[in-house]
């Protein structure tokens, strides 16, 4: 159904952002991956294409769109994913911490759905999904600049929404729970150090974050961003979609 169409993922290397290039590529587009480490890139797949660039980075966005572009065509799926999170309690936060947190998580969607636009207008048609987290609709403890940053994305993604209205483009975000990833497995190890827990008693806790008690995994994430870019969805716009086991 994404015949044709250029897709761009950042932090498209690992995780949720590369189940969504995968599927996005198994739809038929043709999608760039960016990240800033050429060597997890690289190794993600044939069906995908690598690109270095860092988010956070204005210059570093704007040659990263321009040789995709140059490549593949205009941008006309924008996955804004990459991200990061630390865990601390307030007053051990660094300014260091909050504006690397800010950079990467909200400064990064900025910029990249910034450069996608002209070329998705020009185009006629396009889809931006940022990639907040359960933790943009709701307060989470001991991470406030990530929730501060995660619910910036989807005051921006519903901003958009609002700006864009009525033009062939549509903006959503998608708020995932807790994810199979190596994220959740770096927690499980924490949670092991700081509570003197069996890594049994461990994962159980950290499932426990979601109501139905299990991770999330991947594709699931995937799916609904296929569904947001498939036939149907012209209506659907300026949404946080929470995709975390009966959370809200």
């Amino acid at each position: 159904m994404l015949e044709g169409k250029h897709a761009l993922v950042t932090g498209g290397g690992t995780g949720i952002g590369l189940a969504i290039a995968r599927a996005l590529a198994g739809a038929g587009a043709a999608v760039t991956i960016t990240g800033r480490r050429a060597e997890v890139l690289n190794a993600a797949g044939d069906l995908l294409h690598p690109q270095a660039m860092d988010v956070s980075d204005e210059d570093s966005v704007r040659e990263g769109f321009a040789k995709a572009v140059a490549a593949r065509g205009p941008v006309q799926v924008l996955i804004a994913n990459a991200g990061l999170a630390e865990q601390a309690n307030m007053p051990d936060i660094s300014l260091e911490t909050w504006r690397r947190t800010m950079d990467v998580n909200l400064d990064g969607a900025f910029l990249t759905i910034r450069e996608a636009l002209p070329p998705m207008l020009a185009s006629g048609w396009g889809r931006v999904i940022a990639i907040s987290s359960i933790a943009g609709v709701k307060g989470m403890k001991r991470c406030a600049p990530y929730v501060a940053a995660k619910h910036g994305m989807v005051g921006l993604i519903r901003a958009l929404s609002a700006d864009y209205a009525g033009q062939p483009l549509t903006f959503n975000a998608l708020c995932p729970g807790y994810v199979e990833t190596e994220v959740a497995e770096r927690n499980i190890e924490r949670v092991m150090a700081r509570e003197g827990l069996t890594r049994g008693e461990a994962t159980r806790f950290v499932h426990s974050a979601n109501p139905h008690g299990r991770l999330i995994p991947p594709h699931s994430i995937a799916q609904a961003a296929l569904w947001l870019c498939g036939p149907g969805s012209e209506n659907i716009s300026g949404q946080a979609i929470q995709i975390a086991g009966g959370e809200f």
